[in-house]
């Protein structure tokens, strides 16, 4: 095999950390690739529906920025939208930070990011195997699109599958919670007025639907007055998906069945009750939005003690900001606990790397962390600036011809410094 690779970084994964990380990466002078399962780039943000990105700031202060913030204003900016005032914001009230946005204009302003960046993209194609040549010292990979299997090499990978997908076909290790959280599938519902429903009445006929197995407690999520809650809320985020494992086909397959179950068991519930004869379903999301499969063994793990003190790690290449937000495996409450006033998180390099690994980096909810550290690291702005930094090194790596552990942190900050990203200091090397 020849020892020029077809391109020198490949990013599996477009969702929030793929984008940044082709993006970065082919603007620092590599030639990349950026492979997306779907027709559209954003993933949680245009295929689940969680189109609020967040969180940018923290105690009124910007900690990430960067291209990731670059696609949320000009989104906002396209729009004629406004961003929050994030002046005198606590953690405590952290959805007030977070940032709307259209998912149709963020998706094709995010198409230009990327192919403006010099990257090409291939939509509607997976990884079918990844395999080390390393005579070549290059990554040889099978992608199956619509015309068959083709193969493409690189020297340097990135997985931001959110699943952690390429790293499992390497065969490196894994980790999983004994009890994942569960998914859920944005939606938004009306028909109904909140002022001519007698809420004490539902409430109390929900619970007996659910006990003649009618609809299923999860489907309604909030512990306390799951029907008020959900009525309010119009739906969106309101309801769980429990008991799935999204991390193959054949799993994201039953995740997908049992959403849209859930939600013909919550139309019918509510067109049979008094005052909501007219609900509707008006808007879905394609996909069910996964929270947690797999992440990787990382050569380091980020604790729920490393997160919530803040902890200031020696290879430190982004922050990250959000309360730890661990969904309860049976899919009814939440466990939201807000930082201390004054925490700042900063997110390691060695979470990104997996163990064992050559030229193999992963940025997004598949990084290593514990289960609460992962909850509050997941987040689209978090994932966004993971993504960057990685791009960074991969992109410093390729064109040096060095191992990604051999890039000098030193470099990784300027790099990342110059295309406007936000990175605590740290030890160089």
């Amino acid at each position: 095999m020849s020892n020029t690779p077809d391109y020198e970084v490949i990013v599996v994964g477009g969702g929030s950390a793929g984008i940044t990380a082709a993006t970065q990466a082919a603007r620092a002078g590599a030639r990349t690739l950026l492979v997306e399962k779907s027709g559209v780039l954003g993933g949680t943000t245009t295929l689940n529906g969680v189109n609020f990105p967040g969180l940018f700031h923290a105690w009124s202060k910007q900690i990430i920025a960067g291209i990731g913030w670059e696609l949320v204003t000009t989104t906002i900016a396209e729009e004629g939208g406004r961003l929050p005032d994030f002046n005198n914001l606590t953690g405590e009230r952290h959805w007030e930070q977070q940032i709307l946005v259209s998912p149709a204009i963020y998706a094709a302003l995010a198409d230009r990011l990327v192919v403006d960046s010099g990257a090409t993209l291939r939509f509607h194609t997976m990884v079918a195997s990844v395999a080390r040549d390393d005579a070549a010292d290059l990554w040889v990979m099978q992608l199956c699109g619509k015309g068959g299997l083709d193969m493409v090499t690189s020297r340097v990978l990135i997985d931001t599958t959110g699943d952690a997908n390429v790293v499992a076909l390497t065969g490196l290790p894994l980790r999983r919670n004994p009890h994942l959280q569960p998914g859920t599938l944005m939606l938004e519902a009306g028909g109904y007025t909140m002022e001519s429903l007698d809420l004490e009445a539902l409430e109390k006929e929900f619970l007996a639907a659910v006990e003649r197995g009618e609809i299923r407690r999860a489907d309604l999520h909030a512990s306390d007055g799951p029907v008020e809650s959900f009525l309010k809320l119009r739906g969106r985020n309101g309801m769980h998906v429990p008991g799935i494992d999204a991390s193959t086909s054949e799993g994201k397959t039953a995740a997908e069945l049992q959403a849209r179950a859930a939600l013909l068991r919550i139309q019918r519930f509510f067109r049979r009750q008094p005052g909501l004869e007219g609900f509707r379903v008006e808007q879905c999301c394609t996909e069910c939005g996964i929270r947690e499969t797999y992440t990787i063994e990382g050569e380091v793990c980020v604790t729920e003690a490393d997160y919530i003190s803040g902890k200031a790690w020696p290879d430190a290449v982004c922050y990250s900001f959000y309360p730890v937000d661990v969904h309860d495996a049976d899919g009814i409450g939440i466990d939201i606990r807000p930082l201390k006033p004054g925490v700042v998180p900063t997110l390691p390099l060695r979470a990104m790397l997996p163990q064992g690994s050559r030229n193999l980096l992963v940025a997004g909810r598949c990084a290593c962390g514990d289960q609460a550290a992962h909850s509050a690291f997941r987040v689209q702005a978090s994932c966004m600036a993971m993504g960057q930094a990685v791009g960074a090194v991969a992109a410093l790596a390729a064109t040096s011809n060095r191992e990604v552990r051999a890039v000098p942190l030193d470099s990784v900050r300027a790099l990342l410094r110059e295309h406007g990203a936000i990175v605590p200091e740290g030890e160089a090397s």
